[in-house]
């Protein structure tokens, strides 16, 4: 059986080494999990040509739209945020799944954040829509949308109605402060510097979905006003956890999948 991570960049991707973990500990010999470099536009080929030896996907940048419209069967989660991180084999077809919510849950949970009733959001795109769902499951009814330009919050306004959550929109170039207890940063490394600037504050939590190179600018900022910090990583074990029972079947093996990533 074989599965495998696809975007682009993909090489620097750390899913390949959760994954082959979770097989070696659930005692999968014959399932292999690779990392293969692939654009959205090359998507529908790609899917097309595979055999049934193909068990399942994990989808990062510039693909989680593009699987959503490729897939023969869309799961609620990505239908509500037009983008899937998860493709499973579903008889002859492919099922659109996401486990980016869970991830950025479960996260947010076993760093404190129980329940939260204003939060924040830093960027508009596909994770962003991810976080926002994920911070409503923990109860919150406001949610300040921060982001460079304004109209590319439409998506990302469009889930937070379905989801009967309220939202102002603000410019990250005229945003001083942010007075939400809890944050999620979804930015990319190019928009670390503009958003370490901001004026942080002691008791505040942030998740910077971001692992490469951590601490972040952005969460060095945070810890050093006295704020609390949530490493990325803990949104990437914990999205990988639950691809791992969809594609494979099996619980995942937790220890062996947390002492791989410690590793």
């Amino acid at each position: 059986m074989r599965a495998a991570v696809l975007g682009r960049p993909v090489g620097h991707s750390l899913s390949p080494l959760l994954h082959r973990a979770a097989y070696a500990a659930l005692g999968l010999d014959d399932w292999t999990y690779d990392a293969l470099d692939v654009g959205a536009e090359d998507l529908p080929v790609l899917l097309a040509g595979l055999g049934p030896e193909w068990r399942g996907f994990s989808v990062t940048m510039p693909c989680k739209q593009a699987a959503v419209a490729v897939a023969d069967e869309v799961e609620l989660l990505p239908r509500l945020l037009g983008a899937a991180n998860t493709l499973v084999r579903a008889g002859t077809g492919w099922r659109a799944e996401n486990t980016d919510v869970a991830g950025v849950g479960m996260a947010l949970q076993l760093g404190g954040v129980e329940q939260v009733e204003h939060a924040a959001v830093l960027g508009a795109g596909g994770t962003a829509a991810a976080a926002v769902t994920a911070l409503a499951s923990l109860g919150a009814q406001h949610v300040d949308v921060v982001v460079r330009e304004p109209a590319r919050a439409a998506d990302l306004l469009r889930v937070l109605g379905a989801l009967g959550v309220t939202a102002d929109v603000q410019r990250l170039d005229r945003t001083g402060t942010l007075t939400a207890p809890v944050v999620v940063s979804t930015v990319p490394v190019s928009g670390q510097p503009a958003v370490a600037e901001l004026a942080w504050w002691r008791g505040q939590t942030v998740l910077d979905v971001l692992y490469a190179g951590w601490p972040t600018p952005l969460a060095q900022r945070v810890a050093e006003a006295g704020g609390r910090t949530i490493s990325g990583l803990e949104v990437l074990f914990w999205q990988a956890t639950a691809q791992v029972e969809l594609m494979t079947g099996h619980p995942a093996p937790i220890e062996a999948m947390r002492a791989a990533l410690d590793a």
